[in-house]
């Protein structure tokens, strides 16, 4: 459904560019993960599909149609339940769901009808007398969701929409999330947290300094990773393990990452030829989050 190609954009002024040559698609029936650390260039990707930024270079196509076209042509296609609470806290769930639908250009009968059905499918029903500003956080995070849905958009922005919600609220809105794309809409979903990520994407896109780092079906990446080898921390076995690729501690663990041509094999054999005895290890390949910590680095970003 969306065609992102070599889209570039610099803000005035600004030293390095935000988006340095993107490239990537959503499809319909799925759920792309989009992944990068603090101004990696996330938000500007999604201002530019939410119409907040225009296109300084490359091209984004919806179905084959330019994004501005494609956007005067039906405003409400494209859908963004953004980090932020996007709702008047002084409304209530009714009114604010009435208020969006207005704003949608929801004619009468089916605005009854959507705000019905994005009611009762974000479990808010008991809730529509209760005035915003008094919703727990996860039900403010519901309110978000079905605003969101109410012009039954065909691709959903979720822009960290589990920020500050408890567990139950958290399982909700993923399977919600999953639900709306196996229904045939196109998603792409942001989040720091890994778990997410992992639970409802089909694919993965990691950028980084504007740039796309990886992109792929998520067992792909996991796939053809490196294999890891983790055994205790004792002796020399940091300085063996580094012959064989590079090497992390992990509390009373070391994790060697194998290099290329190396093997699990190998790195227990030289540990025994050294007279370390090893009663433990764990052999497997990297999780998303240590290849998202393995492309990024591990420098703290603070913008």
């Amino acid at each position: 459904m969306l065609a992102i190609d070599s889209l570039g954009f610099r803000y005035p002024g600004a030293a390095q560019a935000a988006l340095d040559g993107v490239s990537l698609q959503a499809q319909r029936g799925s759920v792309l993960g989009l992944l990068g650390p603090n101004g990696a260039g996330k938000t500007t990707l999604i201002s530019h599909l939410a119409g907040l930024l225009p296109v300084q270079q490359g091209a984004v196509t919806v179905d084959g149609v330019p994004l501005a076209e494609s956007r005067r042509a039906n405003p409400v296609r494209i859908a963004v339940a953004p980090q932020e609470y996007a709702f008047y806290p002084m409304l209530t769930v009714a009114e604010n769901l009435a208020c969006f639908a207005a704003a949608a250009r929801l004619p009468g009968a089916r605005r009854r009808e959507r705000i019905a059905a994005c009611t009762a499918f974000a479990q808010l029903e008991r809730f529509a007398g209760t005035r915003a500003e008094r919703l727990s956080g996860g039900l403010k995070r519901r309110l978000n969701l079905a605003i969101a849905l109410l012009p039954e958009p065909e691709l959903l922005l979720f822009d960290e929409p589990t920020v500050g919600v408890d567990p139950q609220s958290r399982a909700f809105l993923l399977d919600a999330i999953r639900t709306l794309a196996n229904q045939g809409a196109a998603v792409i979903y942001t989040s720091h947290y890994m778990e997410e990520i992992e639970a409802i994407a089909d694919r993965v896109v990691i950028i980084d300094h504007g740039r796309v780092l990886r992109d792929g079906p998520l067992a792909t990446l996991l796939s053809g990773g490196p294999l890891t080898v983790s055994v205790p921390a004792h002796g020399d076995a940091a300085a063996i393990l580094a012959r064989f690729g590079s090497v992390d501690a992990q509390g009373t663990k070391l994790r060697v990452r194998l290099a290329h041509g190396q093997s699990p094999v190998a790195v227990l054999a030289a540990l025994e030829a050294a007279g370390l005895a090893v009663d433990q290890a764990e052999v497997g390949r990297d999780n998303l989050e240590q290849l998202f910590m393995a492309l990024t680095r591990r420098s703290l970003r603070d913008d």
